[in-house]
C-alpha cells in the first residue's frame, strides 16, 4: 500500500509535464538513455530531434517576430473587451483565465497563447489544428465550444466556454479511483465525443484526465485540441509522434503509422485510471514505464466486474488491427456488454443525472480549479495590447504564421 502511494504521488506531480518536456528530461537521464526502446523513442526525426536533445538548438524568435499578424474577422474584439479575473489553467504556450466580458457581464474561459513560445517550438500547426476543430465543433454536448477568436501582435486569445466543475484529473486526484457506474457513465461520454470527432475524420490523439472538464451539472466536457489530426479517413493513419507519456499506445512508441483506434486505447487507459487509480502500465521508471506498454501483459485485479475487464482488454489491445473499435469504430464501443445499463440518446441529451454534482453555487465558485493556478496572480500583459512599436515589425514568416486564425461566428450560428 506504501508502494502505491508513493507511486501516486509522484505520478501526480509529473503529470502536467509535456511530451517534449518529458523527452527533454529522459534525455538527461543517462540509466534511461541505455534502455533499447527509449533509445528507438529518442531517435526522433530532425529538427525536433535537434531541438529536444539540445543539439544544435534553433535561435529563439527575434522580437520583431512578435507582429501584427494580419487583418482579424472580428476587428472589434480586443483584450480590454474583458475583465480578467482568475488563472484556472496554464500549458506550455500560455494560460487559461476567467474573465467577464465588460459589455455583457458574460463569463468565459479565456485561452491566452504567446506567440513567441509557439514560433520557437515550431507549433504554429498545431495552434491553427486547435482553432480549426474548435470551429467543426456544431453544439456537440461533450465537447468545448469555441464563441470566437482574435489576435495581438504577441498574443493569440480563444474565447471558450467557461466550464467550472473541475477537471477529471483533480477529482481523481482527490478521490484515488472511481466506482464502476461513475466511470462507465464518464467513459460513454467521453466514447461520445471521440466518436463525433472520427465522424468529422479527426483524430484527438492526448484523451486524458487532465483535457477532461466536468460542467456545473457534473457532465464531460473535452478541451484542448491542439494535438488533433484533421483528415484522417476511416481506414487512414498518420505518423507523428505525439501524445501524452503514460497514454502513448504502443504503435505511437514503435513510431508505426497509427489510425484512429489510438483514441480507443486512451479511453482504456483512462477508464482503467478511474478503476484503479493509476494508468495502465505506470511506473516511476520511465524506461521500464515504455518497456511495460510494449511489452507487459495486461493485468486486471479482480475487483471490477467481468463487462469492465472485458472492455479494458478489448481498448488496451497492444495490436491496433484487433482493437476494441478497429473494424466499426464508435459502434463497436458503444455496444460493448460493459455500457448496456447507457441509453445513448439520453445520454447524448444529457437525460441521464451525473453520479456526481460539483454543487458550484455560480462562476465565481472556484472550488473544483486546482490552486496552483487560482494562487497565480493575473499578468497584467494579459489584458493589454502591446507597444505599436511591435505591431510594425512585420516579417513574413511570422506574419503568414497565423493567417486565418481570427474568428467571429455568423449570426446564423445563434439563432
Amino acid at each position: 500500500m506504501k508502494d502505491k502511494t508513493t507511486a501516486l504521488t509522484s505520478f501526480m506531480k509529473q503529470r502536467r509535464m509535456g511530451l517534449n518536456d518529458f523527452i527533454q528530461r529522459l534525455a538527461t537521464n543517462s540509466y534511461a538513455c541505455k534502455h533499447p526502446e527509449v533509445q528507438s523513442i529518442l531517435n526522433l526525426s530532425p529538427p525536433q530531434d535537434a531541438e529536444l536533445m539540445n543539439t544544435n538548438p534553433s535561435p529563439p524568435p527575434s522580437p520583431s517576430q512578435q507582429i501584427n499578424l494580419g487583418p482579424s474577422s472580428n476587428p472589434s474584439a480586443k483584450p480590454s473587451d474583458f475583465h480578467f479575473l482568475k488563472v484556472i489553467g496554464k500549458g506550455s504556450f500560455g494560460k487559461v483565465l476567467l474573465a467577464r466580458h465588460r459589455t455583457d457581464d458574460q463569463f468565459y474561459a479565456v485561452k491566452v497563447l504567446q506567440k513567441k513560445a509557439i514560433l520557437k517550438k515550431k507549433e504554429e500547426k498545431h495552434i491553427m489544428s486547435e482553432r480549426n476543430v474548435l470551429l467543426k465543433n456544431v453544439k456537440h454536448p461533450f465537447l468545448v465550444g469555441l464563441h470566437y477568436s482574435f489576435q495581438t501582435a504577441d498574443k493569440l486569445y480563444f474565447i471558450l466556454d467557461y466550464i467550472n466543475g473541475g477537471e477529471l484529473f483533480y477529482h481523481l486526484q482527490r478521490e484515488r479511483c472511481f466506482l464502476e457506474p461513475r466511470a462507465r457513465f464518464y467513459a460513454a461520454e467521453i466514447a461520445s465525443a471521440l466518436g463525433y470527432l472520427h465522424s468529422l475524420n479527426i483524430v484527438y490523439r492526448d484523451l486524458k484526465p487532465e483535457n477532461i472538464l466536468l460542467d456545473s451539472q457534473g457532465h464531460i466536457i473535452l478541451t484542448d485540441f491542439g494535438l488533433c489530426k484533421e483528415n484522417i479517413e476511416p481506414n487512414g493513419t498518420t505518423s507523428t509522434f505525439c501524445g501524452t507519456p503514460e497514454y502513448l499506445a504502443p504503435e505511437v512508441l514503435h513510431k508505426q503509422p497509427y489510425d484512429r483506434t489510438v483514441d480507443w486505447w486512451c479511453l482504456g487507459a483512462v477508464l482503467y485510471e478511474m478503476l484503479y487509480g493509476l494508468p495502465p502500465f505506470y511506473s516511476r521508471n520511465t524506461a521500464e514505464m515504455y518497456d511495460n506498454i510494449l511489452n507487459k501483459p495486461l493485468q486486471l485485479k479482480p475487483n471490477i466486474s467481468n463487462a469492465a475487464r472485458h472492455l479494458l482488454e478489448g481498448l488496451l489491445q497492444k495490436d491496433r488491427t484487433k482493437r476494441l473499435g478497429c473494424t466499426e469504430d464508435f459502434i463497436e464501443i458503444k455496444n460493448h456488454i460493459f455500457f448496456s445499463p447507457i441509453n445513448w440518446d439520453d445520454l447524448n441529451a444529457k437525460k441521464i443525472t451525473p453520479p456526481f454534482n460539483p454543487n458550484v453555487t455560480g462562476p465565481n465558485d472556484l472550488r473544483h480549479f486546482d490552486p496552483e493556478f487560482t494562487d497565480e496572480p493575473v499578468p497584467s500583459s494579459i489584458g493589454c495590447s502591446p507597444d505599436s512599436a511591435l505591431v510594425t515589425a512585420s516579417i513574413k514568416e511570422a506574419a503568414e504564421a497565423f493567417v486565418g486564425f481570427s474568428y467571429a461566428p455568423s449570426m446564423d450560428s445563434y439563432l
